[in-house]
């Protein structure tokens, strides 16, 4: 591979005020279009970040393989993208080495939490999988085993729980740890992960929340944890019962009723038994995993939009009204092997179901932050992982996404139409998100392969935003982004480089580097306080308007 092709840069234009004041222009200067105002000075509605609250990190043992990048790209994504929690599987997988011989042991424990709390970051506790010693059999999950056998009685399971949580406090103080969450298990309702029924589910999650509120009534527990919404009654029983899927034979996946997994039994049963609930959790991916990512299928749109007012009614409803609602996994599809992933379309499909979905949960996290986690490893550069980066630390459009949706403010002024305009409360600057989701995709990005993502870029029509910022500061100066398909996009450059395998040194470096110049302008508001905008954007592009302070 010709060394030319690595050092290949990005478009990045950094005009500043040689711009005319208050004109970003992808179209004729004299060609007319009538603005939309929007008045910047209004009373915004103020929103939480619930998009940054929380990322998904695979598994806990992956931060201790030799040489893993696994630290350093937390730290990255943390810095870019703030997120508060970090969330992972198997905090008692036997390789944690907590529990041997009934003695415990909590020294890997304390070493991955002081890494997550170094980065400023803090742990969203996964309570699982079962040590090798307390399973009630010899189903595994995965290929590095997670025991998922539940035992007969969970009385050895409560003691483990209630030492590790005395551990906590004892290592960390009350302050901190009773800021953590507390999840019990991850998608018990798949009998891959829980080879148990769903009763057997609900005594297990009675018995860690009891045991964790022993010790501290302060501390936050959740559950079910449940896989992704079903369109179906497949789950309605005590185990899933294959007979009832309806996805693989309906034509319009959107006809059906979807609903989350065990939510209204969890919260009944809870009520029932009197089972502490600070908080619901479950994984609203928009796509029937595994039944229909072979065939591409995805769900609407706005397909993540229905599933939390879905789940915000059914728990405003119940008896546990102020649980907090956290949606402990997300993304286009739950497949390791998913070339959307790579993608530009994505990066879209995430600003979207995100700004349209403010005030309906406490999180929406992403899994997960690197390709370097082991359910999806691969040995390209870009294989479909789950990761906003690939292995080798390159971010994906994904990323980009999470970092404009980070730079928002907190007080909301206007979303609408693809448009989304925020004020920081504490500075007053502004913060404007513009998307082109195509209006002519209907779907989710769709699961597959290359080809799939090729026939996906080329789906829509562009489409120019035109709209004044009215009463923002005079002669103020706003940095503009663009995300498109050859800017901030890895995977354009990665194919412009001849898709290598692997990637060392300078040729590295420079793809990293690449992979984060996205198009850059500047421009200023009048002296009267007028901003004016007037893009174009194709299909996919993502433009981030951030005032400079």
């Amino acid at each position: 591979m010709e060394r030319r092709n690595f050092l290949k840069q990005a478009i990045v234009t950094a005009a500043g005020s040689a711009l005319l004041p208050g004109l970003v222009s992808g179209r004729s200067f004299w060609e007319e279009q009538q603005p939309l105002l929007i008045d910047t000075k209004i009373q915004g509605r103020t929103f939480s970040h619930f998009w940054s609250k929380c990322i998904g990190a695979g598994r806990a043992g992956e931060a201790f393989r030799p040489g893993s990048p696994w630290l350093e790209q937390l730290q990255f994504t943390k810095k870019h993208c703030g997120f508060e929690y970090c969330r992972f599987h198997g905090i008692f997988h036997d390789d944690m080495s907590v529990y041997q011989g009934g003695v415990y042991n909590w020294l890997r424990v304390d070493d991955l939490i002081n890494r997550i709390l170094k980065t400023g970051m803090k742990p969203f506790v996964e309570l699982s999988f079962f040590p090798r010693e307390i399973a009630g059999g010899t189903s595994t999950a995965f290929w590095w085993k997670a025991n998922v056998s539940p035992p007969a009685d969970f009385s050895k399971w409560a003691q483990l729980v209630t030492n590790f949580t005395k551990h906590c406090i004892e290592k960390f103080g009350q302050r901190e740890v009773s800021t953590w969450y507390f999840e019990v298990w991850n998608e018990p309702n798949q009998k891959a992960m829980w080879d148990g029924s769903k009763s057997q589910y609900f005594a297990m999650y009675k018995a860690t929340a009891q045991a964790i509120k022993a010790v501290s009534p302060e501390l936050k527990v959740g559950g079910p944890a449940t896989s992704n919404f079903v369109g179906d009654g497949r789950f309605d029983g005590e185990t899933e019962d294959k007979s009832k899927i309806l996805t693989g034979g309906t034509e319009d996946l959107d006809s059906l009723q979807w609903k989350g997994v065990w939510i209204q039994d969890f919260l009944d049963y809870c009520k029932r038994e009197q089972a502490p609930v600070d908080f619901i959790s479950t994984h609203p991916y928009p796509t029937d995993f595994p039944y229909n990512n072979s065939k591409g299928r995805t769900r609407s749109s706005d397909a993540t939009l229905k599933d939390l007012q879905w789940l915000r009614a059914v728990v405003d409803k119940s008896a546990f009204p102020k649980a907090e609602i956290h949606l402990t996994e997300w993304g286009t599809s739950s497949s390791g092997r998913d070339a959307m992933h790579d993608a530009l379309p994505p990066a879209a499909f995430i600003v979207k179901a995100n700004v349209d979905s403010i005030g309906l949960a406490d999180s929406l996290s992403y899994w997960s932050f690197t390709d370097c986690g082991e359910e999806g490893i691969g040995g390209q550069g870009f294989s479909g992982g789950f990761g906003l980066l690939n292995h080798q630390g390159i971010a994906k459009p994904s990323f980009h996404a999470y970092r404009m949706l980070h730079a928002l403010g907190d007080e909301l002024l206007y979303n609408k139409d693809g448009i989304v305009v925020t004020r920081h409360k504490s500075t007053q600057k502004l913060t404007t998100l513009v998307y082109n989701y195509p209006t002519a995709v209907k779907t989710a990005p769709p699961f597959g392969a290359a080809d799939t993502v090729d026939s996906t870029l080329k789906q829509g029509e562009p489409r120019n935003f035109t709209f004044k910022l009215m009463n923002t500061n005079k002669d103020a100066r706003f940095n503009v982004e663009i995300l498109d398909k050859e800017n901030g996009n890895a995977l354009y450059a990665w194919k412009q480089a001849g898709n290598p395998d692997s990637l060392a040194g300078d040729q590295l470096k420079t793809m990293q580097q690449m992979a984060m110049a996205v198009k850059e302008e500047q421009v200023l508001s009048s002296n009267v306080g007028v901003l004016l905008i007037s893009k174009t954007l194709q299909p996919w592009d993502v433009m981030l308007i951030d005032e400079t302070v």
